[in-house]
């Protein structure tokens, strides 16, 4: 089953890069000033650190 809304944006995606001819950095550029122009605040959040899993017990267990 074929959702559209997915083909759509896939289709946009595929002619926004044609019009680059592939150039990553030309379309990430594009986009960069499409995305100033709009005037939306864009929202930077800094990484977060993942916790560590807990140690699995003796038979493949986590403790209690």
């Amino acid at each position: 089953m074929k959702d559209p809304i997915v083909a759509e944006v896939r289709k946009h995606r595929m002619e926004h890069a044609r019009k680059f001819g592939g150039d990553l950095r030309a379309i990430c550029s594009d986009l960069r000033a499409i995305q100033s122009a709009c005037g939306h605040k864009v929202v930077r959040l800094p990484p977060r650190r993942l916790s560590r899993p807990k140690q699995a017990g003796p038979r493949g267990k986590s403790p209690r």
